[in-house]
């Protein structure tokens, strides 16, 4: 859910900023992002993600209605968030802020950065997925384990 909270600040403070007018955008980007930015963020924040998904994956696994809400939404996550970035986001990436400036010509940029953004809608989706499956099983194990509480009759302990 953290992470999910994360790409969708992203997306509303940054992304109309860095993408909104390629390939002069990314050059501002590339200046304003010096001291860190997602790619500082976001490859940690996954990796937490991901290890401690899989250690609720182990520790929720006897519990059945828990066990596939917990390992869905890892799924998703590793899928739209892992595979998805590092097979389509990563070599983008590499184009718009890692290549020298000028290395690709303005209408390449533009259509990387339209892609990227295209792409990120995929990114979202998933996340949002991930967020509802982890918080549906959040929910079942608080149902689940939750004490009733104690009903007073009218009129008593007053």
């Amino acid at each position: 859910m953290l992470s999910f909270g994360g790409v969708a600040a992203e997306t509303v403070m940054l992304y109309p900023n860095i993408f909104g007018d390629a390939p002069a955008s990314l050059e501002r980007a590339r200046e304003f992002l010096v001291a860190g930015g997602p790619g500082d963020y976001f490859p940690p924040l996954g990796a937490s993600v991901v290890v401690t998904g899989l250690a609720a994956v182990a520790l929720t696994w006897r519990d059945p209605g828990l066990r596939w809400w917990v390992a869905a939404a890892v799924a998703v996550f590793v899928a739209c968030e892992f595979l998805f970035s590092v097979l389509f986001f990563w070599p983008r990436n590499e184009i718009m802020f890692v290549d020298p400036v000028g290395t690709h010509t303005p209408e390449h940029l533009r259509q990387v950065a339209g892609e990227f953004v295209a792409g990120h809608r995929v990114r979202l989706a998933g996340g949002g997925v991930t967020a509802v499956l982890a918080f549906v099983a959040l929910l079942r194990r608080v149902r689940a384990t939750a004490v009733p509480a104690a009903v007073t009759p009218v009129g008593v302990g007053r």
